[in-house]
């Protein structure tokens, strides 16, 4: 067989004389690899006879595992996901078909997903062929496939998705599903899946997969039902092989049923793990039963595994039966393989029927667990006795660890079905408490018309992403997102905001969910139109326009609700054309005039709403007032509201849900109370606007609005006056109140409660009542403020016990109007059950939260329930009899809550008036509580909270089971709470610890703490040790804490007084105080006979004499505070350091804290560069107070000397913010706040003084004064240290009056304005240099501000100095300063000519237009000449140029009229070149003149008596003079044409440009020369003349230079300008390199998401150019998108021609190489050269390639396959060269000769052949 040897790997540790020994077996039996035998007697020990059985058993099972190491059946367990690998065989159904992918179910509740492109390859190419042209028909997925087909499919891809899921890419392809078989394994009977490649005239060919095998299925063979009689290309087929021919290379298929469902896969078939296929049906036989499943050994060789959820539930499986089993699954590399018993997928028809099922998203309760398998999951029966799975994952929360006793322990559990699995049928089920509570798990589960909250995920071009919930999304779209078109929507809506939507519509079989967020949708109170029933006429609702027409507009409501409004129901007005009036999107007002449900057709109407019907009745007129008290009938419930109808008019009006009761919990139960027809009284009318009259039921507001509204418009409200309202919405900033009249002000979050409040969701509920103090108003907006604090506001008289009866009487109407329903003995039954009535009970079951859940004869059919808390010291059993009495009866639940507790059961109490109790929480909900009165078995109601707006409570404040509070009887016996005791109490002292005279129980708690009372001296034990407290165990069991500051008297500073107390050590303390366990806040004992929760004790010996009485603390935190003076020194101990908000938390006393600002902690800011290291817990500090804080209750202190502002005193400070005008913002101690300015930051001045300073950096700094209410401050070295000497370059300038005129100082320039330059020169003190004493060019100074920025340092000369008006007048040219000009000479802006240089300019002028002295002929022409040539020159070559020139023609004169030799004859030659940029050539040679000649500037009589010395001087110094000339000027020009030289100045570049103007090398220096001074525009700048001086024929040229400006504008510009240059570049030059060179410069700059998309539109512009491909995939392979450059590579094979696919595959390979994965670059060009193995080129980069990445044993393989290839023995010759030089290089002597020995029998071979 020729799988033997891969079965069978060569080796193994038998012994060689055993293996000889055997007998020759059959061909059947060398394929049995688990075969075993019986081990050969031998002859034992003595010693050895006495175990002999027990290592019998151990050698056979040793044998056993040795045979089975191929195949072992490890461990029994279900697939799970990280079983898969690529090349997973799997059997799988289909679940789901769509146009381009199936959904497939796999075992084990996996989903895979079948691409169209991994059907198989015919129909793949019968795809491509179809896009290209319409030729030939394709059959479509549905056409192909059906829900419930078996399909053998391979594991191809797992892509981890976006959600950190993993998702399974399946294929169909026979290449891949049997790529095991081969045409010599192929054989008759065995059971194979193809795909029909081609129909042919008699019949099919079927790909099988296999290489050079032909598959012929005939038509009359093609019977199965399941079959259409015509097959298609593509469908999948399971068929038998009936006949093969020609060594398998033909072979004849059948699809008969029954012949298909009868074959088995038989040993004789030669089936081996390599080919073994999933499907496959095998007959079996039972090896090993366990918990999780079966070990079955099939095929005589094959052992596979069953697990428990594919075993028939029915069957009972024993060791050694037969059974038969279905391949279910196969994983080649770990040979593990899994089957099915399961009878629906053995049956003969081969589909599935149910694949899947209507109950998916379903809650049940009572589910019992039958079995529980660890590694996997749980087999759950459910309440209809089927079966359900959940996952061991689904049996947790996904971040809680999973406990299996946890699990176990419960006898049923609530689940909520996920799925339907068809491959189990089987439901799988999650036992996630978030799962089971969320709202909506499906999209089956949402409805048009819900209003829904997710979180925004995207945003996109069409729309936004809303996540529902983690299954369902939903889509608003662009039109939806507001009331109007949003043009920006990413301004409004981020990614990870909250929103509320309300649901259009949705398709749960497409998974489509349409949302809006359009505000009047959303918030819409009218009826909504779900359905074409609820469009009838007369009702109106909210919709909004989808379409325009001449006809009229189209309005949609929800769902497929949709109507037309015709022209003339448009307006009131004639519309001629509606598209001017209405747009798409548009949410109008529509009324119903005409509805045909049967057609499904809505006539609408806008006119009808806007101005009412003229046609219909008159309505009956509605005397509307606010106030006006008006009964009404219940028409239908709306979302949010009651529909009713104002008798006796029939008015209609809406009653919000909310309005119902003050109570919030009441309204809901009113809500379902009422019923349709019902007549509602005591309403009020609140509103009324041109929707509806809004009406209301709280009494509260009724009883405000009796004399009619206290403020019916805006001009009515007042500061100071209380108004009663309710809460209309909720911001993160506040909540809006709405009051009657349809005003609304704000209550801002600071003024929302009296606490701090971090959430505004908490302290209120939309609709509650509330109590409102007008604040502020803004009378221009019509808008004001409130405040809800509850002591600010007044409570109205009789409020809390007017509410509390009223709130009883609406739960008793509730009641009642239950027990009136049909059909309502149960409620009839619960409305005569009293609170605190006394009922016999019987104990049904106890749970195991230890709650108990009790029967009751009376009510049957109530759940009656008895919590934990009432059953403390009980002992009971299901069946007892036990008392009870009632505590609380929820009427739509139909729960009764009881109390079995003997103190509430025993005998009433009389109680008596005015008497004070400490009463017990006995039950509690949102607004009432039921309590105890201490021993008298008395129960009562009470309300939560005392005032309306008292409705925010940290945990420790709620009344809630358990907690005490002190009440007083006003009543003993209440009609309105029916015999109950009226009872008022102080919600301050509701928290107290109760007293210890409470005839109470002591419960488990109270025992394990023990009774301690105030100043009792307890014995105790320590337990533990730490910085801050001592933890002492009491006798009793009972844990006290001792605070650090009650361990020694007089802890010295800096020791530990906790490190005093030994672990383990007998103390005795005495008690103190008692603190809360849940907040660990300090509670003084205010009475001897209080109990607390943790004693607080004291070890202080002062504190535990025996004749000391201790008097109970009864002041507050606050008196407690007032103790405290200012500077008092005080011992405090280090608590904690809070970082973020930079301060020591220290403790004083166990009730009183402190913090100390870390600028008071030390003095040096070296030390608090690590303030936590300054100070350990625990350790004792001294410390002054610095002030008493009120909010929050704590001291300030200061660890340090309380520093004073005074001038010149030093002070620590953190640098709050950095501002270029302002300078360093400086936080001092004590709140303080000051400035530094930029000239006090250094002694020595330097550029960017602000750079070295950044927020939160500790200073010290020394304060100047203070100047606008902020201290002003110096860093100066000199300042600081005053003592230390420092160098002081740049002083301060105290006053005007330190300055005097021709000082050269520095400063910073302050500002750039039209008056010149100012610049900071102190503090104080600002100069300005006039543009004329800036810069020696005429400039603007927009010009001069955006060359010299703010803060720039500057030298300056000082010019003027004006005492009285304090004004200074400063010089910034290079002439006073020495420093070069502040202007570019490269921004070829005018030169200025002033003093004598502009006067002598003029003089020249005048005097050359006055001469008429007579000259020859010639020089007139000749200078008129030279002048004309002058003017003609460019304009941009400036005056001061020009006259410089006639000055050398007048110097020219004079030499003439005194007979002197002609030196300067140059000047009278023509001009050299000039550039309009400023440069001239004659000028940089007029600077090599000796430093005899005449300088510039001199006037004429200077030039005359320089004239006349040398004509004095001798012909030997006239020589020496020119000798000297000469030779400066010969260096000069040397240096210059020094092509080493880098040019230093802009002057040298422009000389360097006029010698090679089309150089880019040259402009790309220039430009760096400027950006490496920050010169971006005069870099620009440059840029841009190079572009127009470049020649048009340097296409290269030019193209440098427009990389280098993209360059520039990425770096330094902006997206604008980037873009603007490359439309340019792409205007000038070739587009492909413009586009490559910016993709390169995105890609380099980290500009991926742009890059990418730049890539993308190169490819679909130069699609033929192979270069851009290579490009793009280089970019993908260095993203790390390995996948992406796949696709690529597919597109590029598609676009290029066909002749450049193999050197494409190559490049791509070779990019594979360099960045990518190395093994698919190999498998690249192995494909290739397997194809074209004649490509030497190619096989050279491979070895090239190789050589760098790959192994030895890998370079040497590929070797020796080139050198045994077809090809000319002169290219064959080269490998072998190159195969010599690598093992010389990298081998041994033997590989060496190795080589030399192939190639020796190469050419022996060669050589053989040509002689034949």
């Amino acid at each position: 067989m020729a799988s033997v040897d891969e079965d069978f790997p060569r080796g193994g540790t038998g012994k060689k004389a055993e293996t000889t020994a055997k007998p020759v077996r059959q061909h059947i039996e060398v394929d049995n690899l688990f075969q075993t035998h019986e081990p050969a007697e031998t002859k034992k020990r003595k010693g050895e006879k006495r175990n002999e059985g027990k290592k019998e058993a151990k050698k056979q099972k040793t044998s056993k595992e040795e045979t089975l190491k191929l195949n072992a059946a490890a461990k029994v367990d279900i697939l799970h996901l990280k079983n898969l690998k690529l090349g997973t065989l799997v059997l799988g159904c289909i679940k789901e078909v769509t146009d381009f992918e199936v959904m497939v179910s796999l075992p084990s509740g996996l989903t895979g997903y079948l691409a169209i492109s991994n059907i198989s390859d015919s129909y793949t190419k019968m795809v491509r062929e179809q896009l290209d042209s319409d030729a030939e028909e394709i059959f479509s997925l549905p056409d192909l496939f059906s829900p419930g087909m078996l399909l053998r499919c391979s594991i191809v891809r797992l892509n981890p998705t976006k959600r950190g899921a993993v998702s399974i890419q399946l294929s169909i392809n026979p290449k891949e599903v049997n790529k095991g078989l081969t045409t010599s394994t192929l054989s008759a009977g065995m059971i194979l899946s193809g795909c029909v490649e081609s129909v042919e005239d008699h019949g099919y060919l079927i790909d099988i997969g296999v290489s050079g095998t032909k598959a012929f299925l005939p038509k009359q063979a093609a019977t199965d039902k399941h079959i259409p009689k015509e097959l298609k290309v593509g469908q999948c087929v399971v068929s038998l092989l009936e006949e093969v021919k020609n060594d398998g290379r033909v072979i004849r298929l059948s699809t008969c049923p029954r012949s298909v469902a009868q074959g088995y896969a038989d040993a004789k078939h030669g089936w081996t793990l390599t080919n073994l296929v999933p499907g496959l049906l095998v007959k079996a036989q039972i090896k090993k039963v366990t918990i999780h499943g079966l070990i079955l050994e099939f095929l005589s060789s094959f052992s596979g595994v069953v697990d428990f959820m594919h075993m028939e539930p029915s069957c009972s499986y024993n060791e050694g039966d037969e059974v038969t089993a279905c391949v279910l699954y196969l994983e080649p590399s770990s040979r593990l393989l899994g089957l099915s018993l399961r009878s629906h997928i053995l049956q003969p028809e081969g589909d599935l029927t149910q694949v899947t099922s209507d109950r998916i998203g379903e809650v049940l309760e009572g589910c019992k667990m039958t079995s529980l398998h660890h590694y996997s999951g749980a087999i759950l029966e459910l309440p209809d006795s089927t079966q359900g799975f959940a996952h061991r994952n689904h049996m947790k929360e996904p971040k809680d660890p999973f406990n299996m006793n946890r699990v176990m322990a419960k006898p049923e559990h609530t689940c909520r079905i996920m799925d339907y699995s068809p491959m189990e049928q089987m439901h799988y089920v999650s036992l996630r408490m978030s799962v089971i509570k969320a709202p909506f798990y499906r999209y089956h589960d949402i409805h048009p018309g819900q209003v829904v909250e997710g979180t925004v995920t995207n945003l996109k071009t069409n729309g936004m992403i809303v996540k529902v919930t983690d299954h369902i999304r939903g889509m608003v779209s662009r039109m939806h997102l507001s009331d109007i078109i949003l043009k920006h929507p990413e301004k409004k809506y981020t990614e990870g905001m909250k929103v509320k939507c309300r649901v259009l519509a949705v398709d749960p079989q497409r998974k489509i969910l349409s949302l809006t967020r359009k505000k009047a949708l959303v918030e819409s109170s009218l009826p909504l139109f779900l359905t074409f029933a609820d469009a009838r006429p007369g009702r109106v609702s909210h919709g909004h326009i989808i379409c325009v027409k001449d006809f009229g507009c189209i309005v949609r409501f929800y769902g497929d609700v949709k109507g037309l409004v015709p022209v003339r129901e448009l307006s009131t007005e004639l519309v001629i054309v509606p598209e001017k009036m209405f747009f798409v999107g548009q949410v109008v007002k529509a009324k119903v005039l005409n509805c045909d449900m049967a057609k499904e057709k809505l006539l609408l109407s806008f006119k009808a709403v806007a101005g009412g019907d003229t046609e219909a009745t008159p309505k009956p007129q509605f005397d509307f007032e606010i106030g006006k008290k008006v009964e009404a009938r219940l028409l239908t419930k709306v979302l949010g509201a009651l529909e009713v109808a104002i008798l006796p008019e029939e008015i209609p009006a809406l009653l919000p849900i909310s309005h119902l009761s003050d109570h919030v919990s009441n309204c809901p139960l009113l809500f379902e109370a009422l019923q349709e027809g019902d007549t509602i009284s005591n309403l009020v009318c609140v509103n009324h606007n041109k929707q509806h009259i809004t009406l209301t039921k709280k009494p509260v507001l009724r009883a405000s609005m009796e004399d009619g509204p206290v403020a019916k418009e805006f001009s009515d409200v007042k500061v100071g006056m209380q108004l009663i309202g309710w809460i209309k919405n909720i911001m993160p900033y506040g909540v809006f109140v709405e009051f009657p009249c349809g005003l609304v002000g704000l209550a801002p979050k600071s003024a929302m409660s009296d606490k701090f409040i971090s959430d505004t969701t908490g302290p209120f509920q939309l609709g509650q009542t509330v109590v409102a103090k007008v604040t502020n108003l803004d009378e221009e907006k019509g808008r004001f403020l409130v405040s809800l604090k509850v002591s600010e506001v007044m409570a109205p008289e009789g409020d809390t016990q007017g509410r509390l009866v009223q709130g009883l009487l609406e739960r008793r109407a509730v009641a009642d109007m239950m027990a009136n329903k049909e059909d309502s003995e149960l409620h009839q039954q619960l409305s005569v059950v009293p609170l605190g009535q006394r009922l016999k009970l019987t104990v049904e079951q106890v749970k195991e939260d230890e709650s108990v859940s009790l029967v009751c004869d009376q009510l049957k059919g109530a759940t009656v329930l008895a919590t934990k808390h009432h059953c403390t010291g009980l002992k009971v059993s299901p069946g007892q009899k036990v008392n009870a009495v009632v505590l609380h009866v929820d009427s739509l639940s139909t729960q009764v809550h009881v109390s079995l507790l003997p103190k509430l059961v025993a005998k009433w109490k009389s109680v008596a008036e005015g008497a004070k109790y400490t009463a017990r929480v006995q039950h509690a909900d949102k607004d009432f509580a039921v309590i105890s009165l201490g021993d008298t078995a008395q129960l009562t109601v009470v309300q939560t909270t005392n005032n309306l707006n008292d409705s925010f409570r940290f945990e420790t404040e709620k009344l809630l089971p358990g907690r005490f509070l002190v009440v007083g009887v006003t009543d003993p016996s209440c009609e309105d709470l029916e015999g109950l005791p009226l009872v008022e109490w102080d919600s301050k002292v509701q928290r107290g610890p109760r007293p210890a005279s409470d005839g109470d129980q002591a419960g488990p708690s109270a025992s394990r703490t023990g009774r301690h009372r105030y100043g009792d001296l307890v014995k105790g034990k320590v337990k533990a040790v730490k910085p801050t407290c001592v933890q002492v165990e009491l006798e009793g069991g009972a844990t006290g804490s001792v605070h650090v500051s009650e361990v020694q008297e007089g802890a010295c500073l800096g020791t530990f007084p906790t490190s005093a107390v030994k672990l383990g050590s007998e103390v005795t303390a005495r008690v103190i105080g008692g603190r809360e366990a849940c907040s660990h806040r300090y509670l003084p004992f205010s009475h001897p006979k209080f109990t607390y929760f943790i004693p607080e004790l004291s070890l202080l010996p002062s504190k535990l004499q025996e004749d000391l009485v201790l008097e109970p603390v009864k002041c507050s935190l606050k008196e407690q505070l007032m103790t405290y003076q200012v500077d008092q020194e005080v011992t405090c101990f280090v608590s904690k350091y809070y970082p973020e908000k930079k301060c020591l938390e220290v403790t004083i006393s166990p009730s009183v804290t402190g913090t100390v600002d870390i600028l008071s902690m030390a003095t040096d800011p070296k030390g608090l560069k690590h303030p936590e290291k300054l100070y350990k817990l625990g350790q004792a500090v001294g410390a002054k107070v610095v002030k008493i804080c009120f909010k929050p209750l704590r001291l300030c202190l200061s660890l340090t000397d309380v520093p004073k502002l005074e001038k010149g005193n030093v002070a620590m400070g953190i640098v709050q913010s950095v501002q270029p005008q302002v300078g360093v913002g400086v936080r001092l101690p004590l709140g303080a706040k000051g400035t530094v300015a930029v000239v006090d930051l250094l002694d020595s001045y330097k550029r960017d003084p602000l750079q070295s300073y950044s927020k939160d950096q500790l200073v010290r700094c020394c304060v100047l004064g203070e100047k606008n209410g902020q201290w002003q401050l110096s860093l100066r070295p000199s300042r600081l240290s005053p003592d230390r000497p420092s160098v002081v370059k740049d002083p301060e300038v105290l006053c005007v009056g330190d300055l005097k005129p021709g000082q050269i100082l520095r400063g910073y320039v302050k500002s750039v304005g039209e008056h010149g330059v100012f610049i900071r020169l102190s503090t104080n003190i600002t100069g300005r240099a006039q543009f004329q004493h800036a810069t020696k060019y005429f400039t603007s100074h927009d010009v001069f501000a955006k060359n010299v920025p703010m803060n720039t340092l500057l030298t300056t000369k000082v010019l003027r100095v004006d005492t009285q008006n304090e004004q200074v007048d400063l010089s910034l040219l290079s002439d006073d300063t020495g420093k070069p000009d502040l202007l570019s000479e490269s921004l070829g802006l005018p030169l200025r000519l002033l003093g004598k240089e502009k006067a002598k300019y003029d003089a020249k002028r005048k005097r050359k237009s006055s001469e008429s002295q007579p000259e020859p002929v010639e020089k007139p022409a000749k200078k008129k000449g030279r002048k004309e040539k002058t003017e003609d020159i460019d304009s941009g070559v400036e005056v001061y140029f020009r006259e410089e020139e006639e000055e050398e023609d007048d110097a020219m004169v004079v030499e003439e009229k005194s007979n002197t030799p002609k030196q300067v004859k140059p000047a009278a030659a023509p001009a050299r070149l000039q550039v309009s940029g400023g440069f001239s050539w004659d000028a940089a040679l007029s600077t090599l003149k000796p430093a005899s000649a005449t300088p510039e500037g001199e006037d004429s009589s200077e030039g005359e008596e320089e004239q006349g010395q040398r004509q004095k001087k001798t012909r030997h110094e006239r020589h020496a003079e020119k000798r000297q000339a000469e030779k400066a000027l010969s260096e000069r020009e040397a240096e210059l044409m020094d092509p080493a030289l880098r040019p230093q100045d802009a002057g040298s570049f422009e000389r360097l440009l006029l010698a090679s103007p089309d150089s880019s090398l040259l402009w790309l220096q220039y430009m760096a020369f400027h950006l490496q001074a920050t010169q971006i525009e005069q870099a620009r700048a440059v840029a841009e003349r190079a572009l127009k001086t470049i020649s048009f024929r340097e296409e290269q040229e030019k193209l440098n230079v427009w990389v280098a400006l993209l360059n520039l504008e990425n770096l330094y510009g902006s997206e604008e300008s980037l873009k603007k240059a490359f439309e340019r570049a792409l205007q000038f030059c070739e587009p492909l390199p413009v586009y490559q060179q910016l993709a390169d410069i995105y890609a380099k700059s980290g500009k991926t998401k742009e890059a990418e998309n730049l890539y993308k539109k190169i490819v679909k512009r130069f699609r033929q150019d192979k270069a851009v491909w290579l490009s793009y995939a280089s970019f993908l392979l260095q993203q790390g998108q390995s996948d992406a450059c796949s696709a690529l590579l597919q597109r590029a094979l598609n676009s290029l021609p066909t002749k450049e696919n193999v050197d494409v595959i190559a490049k791509f390979a070779q990019l594979e190489f360099r960045y990518g994965d190395v093994e698919k670059g190999k498998v690249m060009l192995d494909k290739v050269l397997s194809s074209y193995p004649k490509r030497t080129d190619l096989w050279s980069v491979f070895i090239d390639l190789m050589v760098k990445h790959g192994s030895q044993k890998e370079i040497r393989a590929l070797f020796d396959r080139v050198i045994h290839l077809s090809v000319a023995v002169k290219r064959i010759k080269f490998f072998f060269k190159r195969y010599l030089e690598y093992e010389k290089k990298n081998g041994t002597p033997e590989s060496v000769q190795a080589v030399k020995e192939k190639a020796l029998e190469y050419v022996e071979n060669k050589a053989t052949e040509a002689a034949s």
